[in-house]
């Protein structure tokens, strides 16, 4: 029957373009003379290379125009939609009485006054097409018994409890993992302190002692070490604990040993290099007089 569907398409149809793909793609599916089929969005819209949104107008157009009805009660495969062509199954019921009219003409007064026939259902479902299910009102569901006597599952939290551990005060610190050194939290946010505030925090004390700073300058030469910093930071505005542990870091790692010579030349400090020479001269000199010392293995 899906053959006599595309051909009333083909040949009666007042749909265009697009609308007239999607309707050949739901005649496409018809299974009987009944012209039900069903189609979901997205096939439509794969099967007639269109958006879904240029489908679901399409459909809207076919429906205005008479051809095309969407039977809500019904469901299809997949929960797809399913569709009627009115117009389509009254031309095919119209060619079957022409034919029963042709075998035995009286019937045929009676076939031609006789209303829609209705669906039947027994064939759809053999297509798939079955009623669809409709809930219960709310007010018919019950809810599942529950019994007065046993223990619960979950035992529901006092409200307005938060957070509290047992073991802190009201007027403590409401989390324990909230720090006080260095005021790093606070309710405002991020506190700032000037840089002779800020104490040097396990992190970073731990850190010193890791990267070998500690074994390398020695307690003394880390208290100095931290002496000069505060001194240097002094005059600068106030910044979070964070950036300040992070600075102080940097210092440390650029400091020198106690005893350390001086690796890198400091414009007007230090000693300068012998006669005026510079210290590239100075090097090969000091090469030079080296080859001339005696080595005591001359012959």
């Amino acid at each position: 029957m899906s053959s006599e569907a595309r051909e009333w398409v083909w040949e009666n149809s007042s749909s265009r373009g697009a609308a007239r793909l999607v309707l050949l793609s739901i005649a496409d599916r018809v299974a009987d003379e009944q012209c039900v089929s069903w189609a979901s969005l997205s096939s439509l819209a794969k099967r007639t290379n269109a958006s879904v949104s240029t489908v679901r107008e399409a459909i809207d157009r076919l429906v205005d125009a008479g051809e095309l009805e969407q039977l809500d009660d019904l469901v299809g495969p997949q929960r797809s939609t399913v569709y009627r062509m009115p117009l389509a199954a009254e031309a095919v019921a119209q060619a079957q009485r022409e034919q029963q009219e042709q075998e035995d003409g009286d019937t045929a007064a009676a076939d031609e006054t006789a209303g829609p026939a209705k669906l039947r259902l027994s064939a759809l479902r053999r297509c798939g097409i079955r009623p669809r299910e409709v809930p219960e009102s709310p007010a018919r569901v019950r809810k599942p018994a529950v019994p007065e006597t046993g223990r619960s599952r979950r035992k529901p939290a006092p409200r307005r409890t938060g957070n509290r551990h047992s073991d802190v005060p009201e007027t403590g610190t409401q989390n324990r993992s909230e720090p006080d050194l260095n005021r790093r939290y606070s309710s405002g946010g991020t506190a700032v302190l000037p840089a002779a505030e800020w104490q040097v925090d396990p992190a970073t004390h731990t850190w010193a002692r890791q990267q070998g700073h500690l074994d390398r300058l020695g307690e003394q030469g880390l208290t100095a070490a931290d002496a000069k910093w505060r001194a240097h930071r002094a005059a600068l505005k106030p910044r979070p604990a964070e950036a300040w542990a992070a600075d102080w870091r940097s210092w440390v790692a650029r400091e020198h040993a106690p005893g350390r010579p001086t690796l890198y030349a400091v414009p007007g400090k230090g000693p300068s290099a012998p006669g005026g020479m510079t210290r590239a001269e100075a090097h090969t000199a000091a090469l030079l007089a080296a080859l001339d010392e005696p080595t005591g293995t001359e012959g």
